[in-house]
């Protein structure tokens, strides 16, 4: 299955979860879109966790492909697998581009990265897949800083997480440790997910 391109707003009402990771989509319409969308019905062990595995893979705009492979990487590290799999989803380049409020999605922040605008460590990368590691320092580069969408994401820029350091004089981000998972998406339940995997 390719990568979805459709209205967020609606994928978010019929998973019941907010993609956007802010609540908006739920507010109004806290309910599945369509005209039988207000009467829920209940899922089977398979469904839930099918819908957990959608949850985590829409948020973060991955392929199925992509999303197996980087469980199956999850599931060869030490830990906990579930714990190990969103931290590995966390540190790709895109979203620690849009952590850093260099955009204000995760699509746009892939843009950015696809399109060139970003370095890591003064070397340009675009590869949105691309694994962050500890001490890497994420920037913009000096021609893409006065980018229109890129000054607009930041004046609405939320709070950077713990897990990463931003100068404003140097537009430059750090990664300065894994994140844990407290400080990742409650609403998932990453054990719904490898159970779907451990089928």
């Amino acid at each position: 299955m390719s990568r979805y391109t459709g209205p967020t707003w609606k994928l978010s009402r019929r998973l019941g979860f907010s993609l956007s990771e802010t609540g908006k989509e739920l507010r109004k319409r806290p309910y599945p879109p369509g005209q039988h969308g207000q009467g829920r019905r209940k899922l089977s062990n398979y469904g839930l966790q099918l819908q957990e595995k959608q949850k985590l893979r829409f948020l973060y705009g991955l392929s199925e492909r992509q999303f197996k492979k980087v469980f199956q990487e999850a599931a060869r590290m030490q830990g906990i697998t579930g714990e190990n799999f969103m931290i590995l989803l966390e540190s790709r380049l895109d979203n620690l581009v849009y952590r850093l409020g260099f955009a204000r999605s995760r699509a746009g922040a892939r843009q950015l990265v696809t399109h060139g605008h970003i370095t890591v460590n003064g070397k340009r990368i675009d590869i949105p897949s691309y694994r962050v590691k500890v001490g890497d320092r994420i920037s913009l580069r000096e021609k893409s800083r006065n980018l229109k969408v890129v000054q607009e994401a930041l004046e609405v820029r939320p709070n950077v997480p713990e897990y990463l350091s931003y100068d404003e004089q140097t537009m430059t981000g750090e990664y300065v440790r894994l994140p844990r998972r407290d400080e990742l998406n409650p609403d998932i339940r990453e054990s719904e997910i490898v159970e779907f995997y451990s089928r």
